[in-house]
């Protein structure tokens, strides 16, 4: 009996191990004292180190102060497969108090983000940092869950993978909640050079 059901169990581990047995489960440096990049109702630009990319965001919700959020972001280096970034920009901005979807032109990949916060709408307006890489191009792209899960909640979204990026995002706004929720592209990179731009 033991035997048949190692036999039809193990397969079944088998496979589990196959699909998440690569994932790295690991905590992210947010930047020393665990502190906040911006502070309630003010604006911040946040970018990463050359040759490195957003790879987990961390926000907290305060209704008491505007219905603002203090946020924190954590970078890692790229691998050198990606190449060197060819060049960095700022894309357009993203409006306050507007639902919006965006994501790098260019095949970048977001390697920061500036805000600006607007007391008349409750919200903040968002550009993303956006660089280039010389080798590779994002392919096979998904959105994350709804981030945070439910508006007012703290938000702490980590990337798992290690060969996943963030590329964009869309966002909803709450009028009632005046709180946003985030749906963020992640996408895998190529493992050849790309020949071609996609805009």
């Amino acid at each position: 009996m033991d035997l048949v059901l190692l036999c039809v169990f193990l397969p079944l581990v088998t496979v589990a191990w196959g699909q998440y047995g690569d994932y790295n489960y690991q905590h992210y440096d947010y930047g020393g004292n665990d502190g906040w990049v911006n502070v309630y109702r003010q604006g911040f630009n946040f970018q990463c180190p050359h040759g490195q990319v957003i790879v987990a965001v961390r926000s907290t919700f305060s209704k008491k102060e505007g219905s603002d959020r203090l946020w924190n972001y954590a970078c890692m280096p790229t691998p050198q497969s990606l190449g060197e970034p060819t060049e960095c920009w700022w894309e357009e901005i993203n409006r306050a108090g507007m639902q919006w979807y965006q994501t790098c032109s260019n095949n970048g990949l977001v390697a920061g983000f500036q805000s600006q916060y607007f007391p008349s709408v409750l919200d903040r307006e968002w550009q993303f940092y956006c660089c280039r890489y010389s080798r590779r191009c994002p392919y096979s792209c998904s959105m994350t869950t709804e981030q945070p899960g439910h508006y007012g909640e703290d938000m702490d979204m980590m990337m798992y993978a290690y060969d996943h990026y963030i590329r964009g995002a869309t966002t909803t706004f709450s009028a009632v909640d005046r709180d946003r929720q985030w749906k963020f592209i992640i996408c895998r990179m190529t493992d050849f050079d790309c020949q071609f731009q996609n805009l």
